[in-house]
């Protein structure tokens, strides 16, 4: 009778390990689809290790879940397939919800967020107006790519002498900075990425281009990862730990733009 308890005891417990949040052979892992040039959400040190906003958040929600986080950098033009394919088990990176709430099963929005213009420190642009006859610039499938595409922009884009898109937003500032492009259209979290180190060099326009929020995209249907996961976050919000994560990013306004919880 030992013997065929310990054998069951045995299986059960193999069965528990096996068991991946995201369906994988893993134990228990968390696969975290991100942008490792989207600071101050996701990027890659010089140390070489990803760090970020969102990571941050997704490692304490692993480590009261019991999960291993998997921090997957992912070609951000690719995050449907990735995500569809279960390579990764959400899209988490400065997700843009807004206007993409039927595309993906996502968590309460936890950031909000703006889409801002960024020009040079010297320029003369000051209004969304004097982009006229501009090469403007920005990342390949992103929220600010999104927003100027909209209908009620096409009087303004039409007016851009060019909308150049790039992969991402590093190197976009690289053009500004060069004078290849007169202005940048970028979320505000990574812009006041940029002018934290280099406000002698860019500035941004008073008037923001849009309004949006931030959440964590799931695939179609997952509804019971997506609410485990927000569970976690609502427990972090209530205890303050979301503030205080949010606290070290300061510099670049995040503690001033969450909104999960409020």
């Amino acid at each position: 009778m030992k013997k065929y308890l310990a054998l069951f005891l045995t299986m059960v417990m193999g069965a528990s390990v096996l068991a991946g949040c995201g369906g994988s052979d893993s134990a228990k892992t968390f696969t975290v689809g991100f942008d490792a040039e989207y600071p101050p959400y996701g990027y890659r040190t010089e140390s070489g290790d990803y760090a970020g906003f969102d990571l941050d958040l997704a490692a304490e929600v692993c480590e009261r879940n019991g999960w291993e986080l998997v921090k997957q950098p992912i070609d951000w033009d690719a995050k449907d397939m990735e995500l569809n394919s279960g390579a990764i088990d959400c899209i988490w990176n400065g997700f843009t919800m807004t206007g993409r709430e039927d595309e993906y099963t996502f968590s309460k929005p936890y950031v909000d967020n703006s889409i801002v213009y960024v020009v040079r420190a010297d320029s003369d642009i000051q209004t969304e107006a004097d982009l006229a006859g501009k090469h403007v610039i920005t990342q390949a499938g992103s929220s600010a790519l999104s927003a100027l595409q909209d209908e009620s922009k096409a009087d303004v884009v039409n007016s851009f002498a060019s909308l150049d898109e790039i992969a991402d937003y590093n190197t976009a500032f690289m053009n500004l900075e060069a004078g290849t492009n007169d202005a940048i259209a970028v979320d505000i979290g990574v812009a006041q990425y940029q002018l934290t180190t280099k406000a002698d060099k860019f500035r941004m326009l008073e008037d923001p281009l849009s309004t949006e929020q931030y959440a964590i995209g799931f695939k179609k249907g997952n509804e019971e990862l997506r609410d485990q996961v927000q569970a976690t976050l609502d427990e972090m919000a209530e205890d303050g730990t979301l503030a205080e994560i949010a606290a070290k990013y300061k510099d670049y306004n995040l503690d001033q733009m969450l909104c999960l919880g409020k």
